[in-house]
């Protein structure tokens, strides 16, 4: 006769059980366990009202014991939802954006919402792509965050999502919420801060669409109220546009004229006119100062020290993520549009003209 190995009184394996892993326990096990109804289980994993205190209680204990997880699939399928939301960056290597979505996820994962982040940069094609992939996908709302070279597939996923715009100024869509810094007044602040140094040639490396237009627009206000010549040179938002549009300002041939002082699109502009000055033998503050926008970390760090408008990345991306919300519960309300407002971190890169000192940590 065989003997058995098992230990008695030990539960018989289960059909189809291999001798090295359990099954994983399911729906039907918890409600047995619990003395329930399949449904019952159901209803409390959903965290339905219609459970009293004593079955919920239960269910939790026979959840716990058994170390039973939902299927996360089937229960979107069954909910209608995934509980997920697709954002849409426009440029990952903008450190800006980091900001946006540590505000974002601050929100969302506390409402049992995760994130699905896609780089609009690398997927320039048509706005159409993202569109049809984040619906296949069956998220449950998207965040847009920057400026889409291409709308045209924003439309049309925002037709079929509750959709938010964060940290761009357009386009204006039926039912599509946005919330963005005041970049006019951001710039203005900025420019009103060199002005009140003494300088009266100041320079602005500007940016492009909504925000670009809208920073390039509060510094020229800001110059033509206070009788100072202005100058624009065109940048890309990127440390090498910033670098060659300050070559472009900064040169020899710019003599007597050069500017005294720079306000770059954001930081990284920034972070290039700062290597450009350098190579032109220009000491910031004391031969040129220099203020970037977005207040990033590139602009604490201590070698650079850098005088940025902040453009409070993390609060436009809370307030992004509760429009959202709000959004996803009244689908039909009207759209609404949120400002933040800027304020200007001196540091150490802006000084009077013609001399000063660097201040701060950074001073050299």
């Amino acid at each position: 006769m065989e003997r058995s190995n098992a230990s008695p009184g030990a539960p018989e394996p289960t059909a189809g059980q291999g001798s090295g892993a359990a099954r994983p326990p399911t729906i039907r096990a918890v409600a047995a366990r619990a003395g329930v109804s399949k449904s019952l289980v159901s209803l409390v994993l959903q965290g339905s009202p219609r459970v009293s205190d004593a079955k919920r209680q239960a269910v939790r204990e026979a959840i716990d014991a058994l170390g039973y997880r939902p299927n996360a699939a089937a229960r979107s399928l069954v909910a209608r939802r995934t509980h997920t939301v697709g954002v849409l960056v426009n440029d990952l290597r903008n450190p800006w954006f980091t900001d946006v979505l540590d505000g974002l996820n601050s929100v969302l994962h506390g409402h049992g919402l995760r994130m699905l982040m896609a780089d609009g940069r690398l997927d320039r094609r048509t706005g159409q792509e993202f569109a049809r992939t984040f619906q296949e996908l069956r998220v449950d709302g998207l965040v847009v965050a920057g400026t889409l070279p291409d709308t045209a597939g924003l439309a049309e996923a925002a037709a079929r999502l509750p959709t938010v715009i964060a940290g761009d100024h357009g386009p204006h869509l039926p039912r599509v919420d946005i919330v963005a810094n005041d970049d006019e007044r951001g710039a203005r602040l900025a420019t009103e801060h060199l002005l009140g140094l003494g300088h009266r040639r100041i320079a602005h490396v500007a940016g492009r669409g909504p925000v670009g237009e809208l920073r390039r627009r509060g510094f020229e206000a800001a110059m033509r109220a206070h009788g100072a010549d202005a100058a624009v040179e065109q940048g890309d938002g990127t440390e090498e546009g910033g670098y060659r549009a300050a070559v472009r300002l900064l040169g020899p041939a710019r003599g007597a004229g050069r500017p005294t002082a720079v306000l770059a699109f954001n930081d990284l502009s920034g972070i290039g006119v700062l290597s450009a000055a350098g190579e032109l033998g220009l000491r910031v503050p004391g031969g040129l100062s220099l203020v970037g926008y977005d207040n990033t970390y590139l602009a604490r760090i201590r070698h650079l020290w850098l005088d940025s408008v902040d453009n409070a990345g993390h609060e436009v991306g809370r307030l992004a993520a509760r429009c959202l919300l709000d959004r996803m519960a009244h689908p039909e309300a009207p759209a609404v549009r949120r400002l933040v407002a800027p304020e200007l971190a001196v540091r150490g890169s802006s000084a009077p003209p013609g001399g000063g000192s660097r201040s701060g940590p950074g001073a050299a």
